[in-house]
């Protein structure tokens, strides 16, 4: 293993592996009806084009680590897919390890550890840009995630339906603290979001087109968006080794949004996972502690409160998330 490599392992202990529906300067499609991706309950009619496009190969290979299909073969298939719908967004494979993406898809780890979940679903209820696919997404994975053995007592749901957990930022935060916790080696982690994802402008230098990539929680007007640099500081670095973790993120500008340093395009014009050249191994110092960073974080929150009403925690340099979300991040159907 070379230098570099060695590195990343020493920042980044946990093998994590995320497949996003676009590129970071590509939205993703709302769908108003998945019935043609043809899954064996659609959960309603709406859906992100992602997780639809996903999960009717996941279903066609029944298990595609079991069935040997490459990861190049899922997400080929997955943007045959979606072309075959209209899209014209491009799945992405992102990971925390140089893998061979014409090895089989890997999503569950050693048989007799346990498997955990955190899904999020964000329809905006009652917002501009409110969404329509996004609880049924999480319904979806649920569904699929339940045949893999997955348990609901292992498994944490976050949707703005007034049934389940508010998804907001801090609760979104401690449900990935919580996760994170948990998980030991040999354990397989599935983390599902489904919602709005932006883009800010970078604040540290570490992004090539100088905007971080960001989830939006149900409450950003107040809370703000939470960021690349958060996800990887408190999700992605301090889970430990030997957890298998798979990331989906059904949302716009998505492609790097975990910051992990190798990635893959399902663009015909990859055949290979490439090194991110903008991930940066001296970039994050020491994982602060979950509650201290709650803690350190309580005026920054009433800071960006503040900043909301010009643009919703400093939004993208336009001065208007809400606006945002309804011209660029994503495309209703």
């Amino acid at each position: 293993m070379s230098s570099y490599n060695n590195q990343v392992a020493a920042q980044i202990p946990a093998e994590v592996h995320m497949i996003s529906g676009c590129d970071d300067n590509q939205t993703s499609a709302d769908v108003s009806n998945i019935q043609s991706f043809q899954l064996p309950d659609p959960q309603g009619k709406a859906g992100g084009a992602c997780t639809a496009a996903l999960l009717a190969v996941l279903y066609d290979e029944n298990s595609p680590q079991d069935a040997g299909s490459s990861w190049v073969d899922v997400l080929r298939q997955m943007r045959r897919n979606l072309g075959d719908k209209g899209y014209d967004q491009y799945p992405q494979l992102s990971s925390s390890r140089m893998i061979d993406v014409d090895a089989p898809m890997q999503i569950l780890n050693d048989p007799s550890g346990v498997k955990r979940a955190v899904l999020i679903g964000i329809n905006y209820v009652g917002q501009n840009g409110e969404l329509s696919g996004c609880h049924n997404d999480v319904r979806n994975i649920t569904q699929y995630l339940q045949g893999l053995g997955f348990q609901p007592s292992n498994t944490q749901i976050l949707m703005d339906d007034q049934r389940h957990l508010e998804p907001t930022y801090n609760n979104i935060m401690e449900a990935f603290h919580w996760i994170v916790n948990e998980s030991q080696p040999g354990d397989t982690v599935w983390i599902h979001y489904s919602g709005h994802g932006g883009h800010v402008a970078d604040q540290d230098g570490d992004e090539e087109d100088g905007r971080d990539e960001t989830l939006i929680p149900v409450d950003f007007q107040s809370a703000g968006q939470i960021r690349d640099d958060d996800l990887l500081e408190h999700l992605v670095k301090p889970m430990k080794a030997g957890v298998l973790v798979t990331c989906l993120m059904d949302c716009c500008h998505s492609g790097t949004v975990l910051d992990l340093p190798y990635n893959f395009t399902a663009d015909g014009k990859h055949s290979s996972m490439e090194q991110n050249d903008g991930f940066d191994l001296g970039h994050v110092g020491s994982i602060m502690g979950f509650g201290a960073e709650l803690a350190a974080g309580a005026a920054m929150v009433a800071g960006l409160a503040t900043m909301a009403s010009g643009g919703g925690g400093g939004g993208d340099g336009d001065g208007d998330v809400v606006g945002d979300l309804v011209d660029e991040c994503c495309v209703i159907l």
